[in-house]
């Protein structure tokens, strides 16, 4: 018999190889997918809603950038991935973000008419 039979940590053992993911269950999903649809309903009465004048593309960006990560961190759940993928995606997707920003600078979108 094998050193690791013996002392239980070869591949018979239970949950050697297993990754943990007791820190979430069915419940946390449900609460997401409960937040998301009820930030998706402000999303919809804020579209009807004309008496947001300047606010609503303000509020409609925080809405959209909220259920963005929530679903980032929940559904691809990045959010008990390794430390390296986050920073990956995260340095990413700032990166995606700052070009876009920095086309719109050049076909001045930002320009008040």
């Amino acid at each position: 018999m094998s050193s690791q039979l013996i002392e239980g940590t070869g591949a018979d053992a239970p949950d050697a190889e297993q990754p943990q993911y007791s820190a979430h269950s069915d419940l946390l999903y449900v609460k997401v997918a409960a937040i998301l649809v009820v930030l998706t309903a402000i999303e919809i009465y804020a579209t009807y809603a004309d008496y947001l004048g300047h606010f609503f593309l303000p509020l409609m960006l925080c809405l959209m950038a909220t259920k963005f990560v929530l679903v980032v961190l929940f559904f691809m759940h990045l959010r008990w991935d390794s430390k390296l993928f986050g920073r990956l995606f995260w340095a990413g997707a700032f990166l995606a973000i700052a070009v876009y920003v920095g086309a719109l600078a050049t076909f001045q979108y930002f320009v008040k008419a």
